[in-house]
């Protein structure tokens, strides 16, 4: 299986671990260090060889940064883990709600005398540090750069991953990679730029239409690159990684081994691109005055999918789509009681395996019941593997790897008879998804400008979610992609050919978690006898087929629209999906989705 259910840390190791680090800092006189969970590249996903803070701290979520003093160590996670936290980390870690709590706000009230703290410069974003400085000034903290002191303690620490790298073909990226460095160069020189520096692993596999392994469950292999305002490429990769590409690489892509990255970039004359959010500290020290702080080069125009990459991802999702489908049958043939999480996901992953496009799963499954599903990031293991019980809920998020696309749905599935209180929650939480999948708006707006559109019905119930509403998906990449997001955060105006996900939730910790999640692709809006002519709206796709559990909805809190929607949406699942599945698959898809 590509998913294990191993406990990849214990809260008990977590202590003496933490002991071990602060005898590193009494020894390097530094009052505080800073345990990120990054790695030099700055993607979200770390290879093992840099877990560093899972491995110190125990926390295993996708988020976070530990802050080491020798009186106290702050756990800064966001509100996807508030409840995650609290299972994984010992007595001696105190979680803190971050951005709710600011680093620098809580460093003061920690150090009111001033202090040292210090931090690996691979690991921290120059933008990072920066503002950090800035909130620090006149405090008495100072920031000092440092060798990784957990990787000083850490005895057994993998190696750096090593994988092969393969030719992503043309047939799916729509686009050679020369065609995009030549794009991208000509960006460079209008602005008057002699080149850009690229951290971001998914910006350089989509740059060179190469993908990787180095991350578990993302296509990605870790290196640098240079772009220049000529359209030549510097690579800095180990080249045992790129054996066979000899051909994939023309004469404008020049291989480096990574550890000439940092005397390339010091030796770059003019002006220099970097994105100060993911160019390393050690990176920006090089480049100097030279740098120009600007976006990643490859960030928006990724994130705009050609006409290939959203056919691969329609493609993509109607085989997983019958994945689904086969599994909910199965899931619902299964009397309440017989079977577990890990069950669940086995036969998730099996069903998923019969694609022979399939490459990995899209991120660890996600199958939490009962008060597992309130966990939002929820990951089972051999410890926590619950049975799913008559009356639970069974939050069910996953997604695959495919050649043509990448996959990430949620499905919330009642085992038995569900409750009252659950019911009513569900119908809350798919009224918000309806609602944003009906959405038109003009062009322009961000994700922060229609976000709470998916959020209202909650509201007007007095309950939200911790967590954004949807983020971009990459095409046979990240999972997670930006720098287009549906979230109070997210200024970048949405776009065609991006996708994003829909997934509003409810969570009540001790009880159940439920959410619901489709991908959507932003496409021009058709004109409507009531359009204004000169206004240019956009509107949404829907690229995820899988039916929703009707034993969840109260069709009285449904609108005439809504419930239209949904017989709609049913109608075209069993259209699209009904013709690749088993005959049981079949019959039982003719039921979920008859009209409500």
């Amino acid at each position: 299986m590509y998913q294990t259910f191993d406990v990849t840390a214990r809260p008990e190791q977590g202590p003496p671990r933490l002991a071990a680090l602060r005898k590193e800092l009494a020894a390097e006189a530094l009052d505080g260090f800073l345990v990120p969970r990054a790695d030099a590249h700055q993607g979200e996903y770390v290879a093992p060889h840099d877990e560093r803070l899972s491995w110190l701290t125990g926390f295993t979520g996708s988020a976070g940064f530990c802050a080491v003093l020798q009186n106290i160590a702050g756990a800064f996670i966001d509100g996807r883990y508030r409840t995650q936290v609290k299972r994984q980390v010992a007595a001696e870690y105190t979680p803190v709600p971050w951005p709710d709590v600011q680093l620098a706000d809580w460093l003061k009230e920690q150090l009111p005398h001033g202090g040292k703290v210090g931090f690996d410069p691979w690991l921290h974003a120059a933008g990072q540090i920066t503002s950090l400085t800035k909130e620090l000034k006149g405090s008495g903290i100072t920031l000092a750069q440092s060798e990784n002191l957990v990787d000083r303690i850490w005895q057994d620490q993998p190696a750096p991953p090593m994988n092969p790298v393969a030719a992503h073909p043309l047939d799916y990226a729509g686009e050679s990679a020369a065609e995009k460095c030549a794009r991208l160069a000509k960006g460079l020189q209008d602005a008057g730029q002699t080149a850009a520096v690229i951290t971001l692993p998914d910006s350089i596999m989509w740059l060179l239409n190469i993908r990787g392994s180095d991350v578990a469950r993302n296509p990605v292999a870790h290196g640098f690159a240079i772009l220049h305002s000529d359209a030549r490429v510097d690579l800095f990769m180990a080249a045992e990684k790129l054996e066979g590409l000899q051909g994939h690489f023309d004469s404008s892509v020049t291989v480096h081994p990574p550890e000439e990255f940092l005397g390339a970039a010091a030796a770059l004359n003019g002006s220099v691109a970097a994105d100060t959010g993911t160019v390393p500290k050690i990176v920006a020290d090089a480049l100097g005055d030279r740098m120009i702080p600007a976006g990643d080069p490859c960030a928006l125009p990724k994130a705009r999918k050609n006409a290939a990459e959203i056919a691969g991802s329609a493609a993509a999702h109607l085989r997983d789509g019958a994945a689904i489908v086969e599994m909910l049958a199965w899931l619902d043939a299964q009397a309440p009681g017989t079977i577990t999480e890990i069950d669940a996901v086995k036969k998730l992953e099996s069903l998923r395996r019969e694609d022979p496009a399939l490459r990995d799963i899209s991120f660890e499954t996600i199958a939490g019941t009962g008060e597992n599903g309130a966990v939002m990031h929820y990951r089972v293991t051999e410890e926590t593997d619950t049975r799913l019980e008559d009356g639970h809920l069974l939050v069910l998020d996953s997604g695959g790897q495919y050649l043509d696309g990448t996959t990430d749905i949620t499905r919330t599935i009642a085992i038995g008879t569900p409750g009252e209180a659950e019911r009513a929650a569900y119908t809350r939480v798919l009224q918000g998804m309806i609602a944003m999948s009906r959405l038109r708006w003009p062009k322009g707006l961000a994700g922060r400008d229609i976000e709470a559109i998916g959020r209202m019905p909650l509201w007007l119930a007095g309950q939200d979610f911790n967590h954004g509403l949807g983020h971009g998906v990459g095409a046979y990449l990240s999972v997670h992609e930006g720098p287009q997001r549906l979230a109070r955060t997210s200024h970048v105006p949405l776009e065609p050919g991006m996708i994003l996900s829909n997934e509003p939730g409810y969570y009540r910790e001790g009880a159940f978690g439920i959410r619901i999640e489709n991908l959507l692709v932003v496409e021009q809006a058709p004109a409507l006898d009531t359009s204004d002519p000169e206004r240019d709206m956009l509107c949404w796709r829907t690229l995820t087929f899988a039916p929703l559990d009707r034993r969840l909805v109260d069709a009285s809190m449904l609108t005439a629209d809504e419930k239209d929607w949904l017989d709609s949406y049913h109608q075209e699942v069993a259209a699209k999906i009904g013709p690749q599945l088993s005959p049981a698959a079949k019959a039982w898809l003719d039921a979920a989705t008859a009209p409500l």
